[in-house]
Parts: C-alpha cells; sequence; structure tokens
C-alpha cells in the first residue's frame, strides 16, 4: 500500500500531528483526487481548541481540511465521467442517509496529498481559475454566499452590516456588493480588516467600540437601520450590538460559530418590531458552488487578494498558529502538498 503525508487531529487529546498514512484507494461511487491545495479555515483552528467537536466522525481521528481542489487521480467502481486529470474543487460535505458530514470534520478531508469524495461532490474547477483560489470558495464563500441570498435573502438597495471582516465577512462584503445591497456597513475592531472590508466594496467601516457607531448608521441608513445584519465573529457582544441596530422586521443573520448564549436584551421592542435571528451554516454546495465558479470565470468576483499565504502541507501546524494569532491579520492561507 502506498502510503502519503497527512495532517491528523486526535480528538481526545485535540494533537494535530503531520503523519504518513496509507494512501485511500476509492471505492464504488468514489473518486481519489490529488491535492493541489487546501484553505485553512477558523473552524480548524476551533476543532484544534476544543470549541468544535465532530459529531459524526468514526473513531477518533480525522484529516483536517473542508477547502479542498485538485485533480482527479483514480476512480472507484462504477464511476463515470471524472477521467484521470480533471481539475476539480470539492464540496465541504456530502449528504449520506439524509444526513450531512462535513470534509475534514466527521470523516477525512483534505490536509493531505490525495483526499476521497463521492463522485456526487465535487465538481469541475474552470482552467481560469487557479487552484488556491478554487479551493476556498466552498466555504469561505459559499458560506457567506448562502447566509446572503438564502438565510438572509438580501434584495437590492437594502441597508446591511457585517460583523467582523476576516475568512468570511470580507468575501460578505465583496458578495453583497454583487447583490446590490446598499450601503454596506461593516464592523471590526482591527484597522487592517477595516480597510479591507472597504477595497472589497464596504461603503463605510466602523470600530465596534467607537462610541458615535449608533449615529454613523444612522446616518448612513437615512435613520432606518439595517434590513439584514451578518455576525461573522460568533461573538456574544457582536450579537447584542447588532440586534440593536436591525430596522422593523430586521433579520440578525448567525453565521459565526460560538458555544456562548445569545441574549437579546428587550423582548418587547424586538417582537414589536417583528425583527427575527436566523441560524446559518454551510451552503446548499450543489447550487452554490457552479453559481461562484461561475461567477468567478466570468470576471464577476475575484478572490486573488483573499490568499493571504500558501505554506507547504508539512506546515500545517504553523498556519493553524498564524491563524489562531492572527498574524498579519490573514484572510485565507493554503497548504499545497
Amino acid at each position: 500500500m502506498e502510503k502519503m503525508l497527512a495532517a491528523r487531529l486526535h480528538i481526545p487529546s485535540r494533537t494535530l500531528r503531520m503523519t504518513e498514512v496509507d494512501r485511500p484507494e476509492p471505492g464504488p461511487g468514489q473518486v481519489l483526487v490529488k491535492v493541489r491545495a487546501a484553505g485553512v479555515c477558523l473552524s480548524d483552528v476551533h476543532l484544534i481548541d476544543g470549541t468544535l467537536t465532530p459529531l459524526l466522525l468514526e473513531g477518533d481521528t480525522v484529516t483536517l481540511g473542508h477547502e479542498v481542489s485538485g485533480t482527479i487521480a483514480a476512480t472507484g467502481p462504477g464511476v463515470t465521467g471524472w477521467p484521470v486529470g480533471r481539475r476539480v474543487v470539492l464540496y465541504a460535505g456530502e449528504v449520506r442517509d439524509g444526513v450531512t458530514y462535513t470534509r475534514g470534520v466527521d470523516y477525512d478531508g483534505g490536509w493531505a496529498e490525495y483526499a476521497l469524495s463521492s463522485a456526487d461532490a465535487l465538481t469541475v474547477l474552470p482552467d481560469a481559475i487557479p487552484f488556491d483560489q478554487g479551493a476556498i470558495i466552498p466555504d469561505a464563500v459559499s458560506t457567506p454566499w448562502g447566509a446572503i441570498t438564502m438565510t438572509g435573502a438580501v434584495r437590492p438597495a437594502e441597508a446591511v452590516g457585517v460583523w467582523g471582516a476576516g475568512g468570511l465577512g470580507v468575501h460578505a462584503v465583496q458578495l453583497l456588493r454583487a447583490v446590490g445591497a446598499c450601503p454596506i456597513i461593516a464592523v471590526d475592531p482591527s484597522e487592517v480588516a477595516r480597510e479591507r472590508a472597504l477595497a472589497a466594496g464596504a461603503d463605510l467601516a466602523l470600530d465596534p467600540a467607537d462610541p458615535g457607531l449608533r449615529e454613523s448608521v444612522e446616518a448612513a441608513t437615512a435613520g432606518g437601520g439595517l434590513a439584514a445584519a451578518f455576525d461573522f465573529a460568533g461573538v456574544p457582544a457582536v450579537r447584542e450590538q447588532a440586534l440593536a441596530l436591525l430596522a422593523p422586521k430586521g433579520r440578525l443573520v448567525l453565521v459565526g460559530l460560538t458555544d456562548r448564549p445569545l441574549t437579546v436584551a428587550d423582548g418587547t421592542r424586538f417582537s414589536y418590531l417583528q425583527q427575527r435571528i436566523l441560524g446559518h451554516y454551510g451552503s446548499d454546495m450543489p447550487v452554490a458552488l457552479p453559481e461562484l465558479l461561475r461567477l468567478t470565470q466570468q470576471g464577476r468576483l475575484d478572490f486573488a487578494g483573499s490568499i493571504s499565504e500558501v505554506l507547504p502541507l508539512s506546515r500545517a501546524a504553523e498556519a493553524v498558529d498564524m491563524l489562531n494569532r492572527k498574524a498579519g491579520d490573514p484572510v485565507r492561507l493554503i497548504l499545497r502538498p
């Protein structure tokens, strides 16, 4: 059996190790992908620090990585239409018996030289899109896309707020611009992140600690408040601040993950204004991914600026530490086997 390098997380001890494992063989309905790029996400950091725990994992160890692109290396029995060498991007998860399993969480992901995928859980990566940009679309881009177009149902000319302009939030700004939201107000404590949000298309970028934040939002929205607010930070204080700035019938979309409780300070006001709090997770991959790839291929979206640094797979632990410390304020770090 051929060997390959993989970054494996031992869940009980939360220990990430680079190790040699058997290269997997594709079974019926599966394809084997030679990984060319894999994104490092804050969810990976949370898996390592214990904030997140896999719910469906068989065993106690998993290869991380849910943002993956590469080329077809081999196919299993019954698989057609996926020739060896075809450029592909993998879904961030797949449905098994009606249950959604997340790649790199509930089963082995792409922080490895090769990754397995169900033949119906990947799509063609156009030649015009580099592997590193293609890899991040299934989560860093498609998650905010789903939050905006499906859960939040943002319509043109609606005032929106984006809390957290990191790996997901900065893409949300770009995508909100694409769907015609106006104004787009980004909120982040980091000056670098605020500048990044403005470059991505935000009309206004504010510090959440600014005592004049409410007045700035009211001025930008002509006193109407935010039709939709998106929390990409997963911080209770952020959610409370965003709730207070919602317009009547406004909705708060929770994208950032946290195990902390959510508090509605004034439940009577919340009900009277008919506001809503909506949870969001991932995206409808068979719909979102082709849409985003098409928009990127046609030049409507550009994620070249999202690739902060590319590191070899062997430096996976270093990449995790960089993201955890926000060293250099990265949008997305990429591992390349």
